[in-house]
């Protein structure tokens, strides 16, 4: 197996086809490797198989490029898995409702990749999941097989760590995590990664790696929250929390700048978070930053829909009733059209709750997906930016700050715009501008 690595002569599957699978795909398929994508979906195979994406930051020519290697292929036949060296798993790690981890798409690849498991083989985790899951639940899946872990096939974590739409890093540019739970897998894994990853980042266990992961994401989401919170605060005083932060940042150590939303989005920062506190309950410890942060986070939309109503009343309005609201921006961050958990979802069904009428625009979302939890917005259409669909807004919501919408139109046809991403800093504004 070492040879076959080292010597490109290996085929890696992946399985999960998304934001994490395709790209990793494509860095192996640059590197000459041949690459199989397995997924559940038939559309994603079939897409791909006629040149074309389904991920916007991920070209056509991309895919095209990578058809005509002659080293990539995708598939829903999970039964060629047998003939695989490597299998890595990208699929979905979502919560429950009650906020607990649900393993169910990992599990469910685990009892495939049984299914077609082989000696020798080599399968890595990339799915953020709290620490243990490789080496027990997917472990015990895995030997569902007959197969003993680390000594008939090997195993591995290996967290991705993507950020779709960032132009400074790509997956083979961003250092990556490998952790195994014997000398030979962690071999094993390192020579995987090894070419494809610039730089490879080797830990004890996989349950070292497993928690980095989810360490970063806390991290963040810990920051992300403070601001939040300093944003309520600084408004009660009437501070700019946004030129607070742009100050406080030219300290050359000690500081480092994060800015307030109208909540969290992504698969990674509002999710991995409860992956630790679950799994801290188990060994009876408390989670109460961790918590804390996610209760500020979660509210920020409905601290959104409060600023928006009241300034609504000061022009004399009903608040939110009767309103008529544009919202730009769907995707749950800026120049993508990732929708995974964005608060713009959660933002449209509060304002309507609120008796307003909501319409989108958003150049990445051209039409809301269907989500698990909002499933009665799927369908609804991106409307022009006209002046005409501003000037008709009685408010203008910015909550995800694209860098191709002209907010000077905006500024200019606007009859109230509430920005919670600071876009009109440098806009001029012919109405009132609030920061929320």
């Amino acid at each position: 197996m070492l040879d076959k690595l080292k010597n490109k002569q290996a085929k890696i599957g992946i399985i999960g086809l998304g934001y994490v699978g395709l790209p990793l795909a494509k860095a192996f398929v640059d590197n000459e490797f041949h690459v199989v994508g397995f997924d559940i979906d038939p559309d994603k195979p079939e897409t791909l198989s006629r040149g074309q994406t389904y991920i916007k930051h991920i070209g056509d020519d991309t895919v095209q490029a990578m058809n005509a290697s002659g080293r990539f292929s995708a598939t829903t036949d999970f039964a060629g898995l047998a003939d695989m060296d490597a299998i890595i798993i990208c699929v979905p790690t979502p919560l429950k409702n009650g906020r607990d981890p649900d393993l169910g798409p990992v599990l469910a690849t685990g009892k495939s990749i049984a299914t077609h498991l082989q000696k020798g083989q080599l399968v890595v985790l990339e799915s953020s999941t709290y620490p243990g899951t490789t080496d027990t639940e997917l472990a015990q899946v895995l030997e569902a097989s007959g197969l003993k872990t680390n000594e008939d096939y090997y195993l591995a974590y290996s967290p991705e760590r993507e950020d779709p739409g960032n132009i400074n890093f790509s997956t083979s540019s961003i250092p990556k995590i490998v952790g195994a739970d014997t000398p030979q897998a962690l071999e094993l894994a390192l020579a995987l990664y090894h070419g494809v990853i610039s730089e490879l980042v080797p830990v004890s266990s996989s349950r070292a790696a497993e928690a980095a992961k989810l360490t970063e994401n806390i991290f963040r989401s810990v920051n992300i929250a403070m601001v939040n919170e300093l944003k309520v605060i600084f408004d009660k005083m009437d501070i700019d929390v946004w030129d607070v932060i742009n100050a406080a940042k030219t300290k050359p150590f000690g500081f480092m700048p994060f800015y307030p939303g109208p909540g969290l989005g992504g698969h990674c920062i509002p999710i991995d978070p409860f992956y630790l506190t679950w799994k801290a309950r188990q060994h009876g410890v408390e989670t109460r930053f961790i918590e804390l942060a996610g209760e500020i986070n979660t509210h920020m939309p409905h601290y959104v829909v409060a600023r928006m109503d009241e300034a609504l009343q000061i022009q004399g309005k009903q608040g939110l009733s009767g309103a008529r609201v544009l919202m730009l921006g769907m995707a749950y961050k800026k120049n993508i059209d990732d929708m995974r958990e964005s608060p713009a979802l959660v933002l449209t069904e509060l304002i309507e709750e609120a008796g307003a009428a909501c319409v989108y625009h958003d150049p990445y979302v051209d039409e809301i997906p269907m989500t698990r939890e909002h499933a009665a917005l799927a369908g609804r259409a991106s409307v022009a930016l006209s002046d005409d669909e501003i000037a008709k807004a009685d408010c203008v919501v910015i909550v995800t700050d694209h860098d191709n919408v002209d907010y000077a139109q905006v500024g200019a046809k606007a009859a109230l715009i509430v920005d919670t991403r600071n876009a009109m800093a440098g806009h001029d504004a012919a109405c009132a501008v609030v920061k929320a």
